[in-house]
């Protein structure tokens, strides 16, 4: 499928990962509807980032994805539609897991059911790694057993399940993109490393160590860019219909790693670091490594990454000092 000069429905656009795939496709010459969460502030979440001429371009459609009508209405008349919109803290689906199911489960059926009745071309479904859980063999491909060990993960193999079967059950043309830990400009403290750097740089005006939870858990982090072609592939290739493929990078780094890398490229190597125990997640929920095998995506999609991850860190410190005081670095976001 070629996707320039066609119409794309991208849900979840006001997200981090959401606003990077607008832009890419954007760029692309594609015709883009975003499907934003409705607010009174007419908040366009993270697509305000966007240059102004790409944000013209825009047609914004707020709502909410667990309204089937409204999500049918944003479907009508596009041929390819991007997946996005879910409840992605795994800390807050500790609190609220029925607020996952309904957005995360229930939501993805309202847009595999709306794809369906409107002759979408093209769906790409947003999974997760966090689904395979606590890895049973590494590099983690799409057969490794998928394990829900937190109401987040269960929530997204629900979902997946879902796309599945409404490719077997009604060939929808559905494919499953599965993303490693995605890190980059405009992501909110809710993850760790703009939680690293946000603590870093304020570290300088008020001398308060960085906390953290786990340094031990082992990730495979993927540049966002690099994320964003991922679901462009995935949506141009006839062949990942009925697929699930990893979008990953195929390196780990501990978060501890991760951290004094960080304070290498800020100059700080001596700040303090603390654990803070609100921070550290249950034991038995707790995934200790997360590394991706890409061949699927590599061989089926010819996708490959871009960004190093000190590329990547480098530009996403640039991008947290350019907003550093939208960062309440002294709360913990779930």
């Amino acid at each position: 499928m070629d996707l320039r000069n066609q119409s794309v429905l991208v849900t979840g656009a006001g997200g981090f990962i959401g606003s990077h795939l607008v832009e890419a496709l954007l760029e692309q010459g594609c015709q883009v509807r975003a499907m934003i969460k409705y607010n009174s502030r007419n908040d366009w979440g993270n697509l305000e980032a966007l240059p102004d001429a790409l944000k013209n371009r825009l047609e914004i459609m707020a709502g909410d994805i667990t309204d089937p009508f409204f999500v049918r209405e944003a479907v009508k008349g596009c041929k390819a539609v991007f997946h996005l919109a879910a409840l992605i803290g795994i800390p807050y689906s500790y609190i609220a897991p029925q607020h996952y199911v309904n957005v995360n489960v229930q939501g993805t059926l309202n847009v595999l059911e709306a794809c369906r009745q409107e002759g979408v071309e093209k769906l790409v479904h947003t999974s997760t790694s966090e689904t395979y859980g606590t890895a049973r063999y590494t590099p983690i491909d799409e057969a490794h057993p998928l394990q829900g060990q937190s109401p987040y993960s269960a929530s997204k193999i629900a979902a997946d399940k879902m796309a599945e079967s409404y490719y077997l059950s009604f060939d929808l043309p559905v494919a499953t993109i599965r993303p490693f830990n995605t890190f980059g400009p405009r992501q909110s403290a809710r993850a760790i490393i703009p939680t690293i750097i946000s603590q870093a740089l304020k570290h300088a005006q008020t001398g308060e160590p960085i906390k953290v939870g786990s340094l031990t858990p082992q990730r495979d982090f993927t540049f966002v860019k690099d994320t964003a072609q991922g679901f462009i592939r995935v949506a141009e290739c006839d062949a990942s219909v009925g697929e699930t493929i990893n979008i990953g990078n195929g390196q780990t780094q501990t978060i501890g790693d991760t951290l004094h890398l960080i304070l290498d490229i800020l100059g700080q190597p001596h700040v303090p670091v603390v654990t803070d125990e609100q921070r550290v997640r249950p034991e038995k929920s707790e995934v200790g490594l997360l590394l991706a095998a890409n061949q699927k995506a590599r061989h089926l999609l010819g996708w490959t990454p871009q960004f190093s991850f000190r590329e990547g860190l480098a530009l996403t410190i640039d991008s947290v000092a350019a907003s550093l005081e939208q960062y309440k670095t002294g709360v913990y976001n779930v």
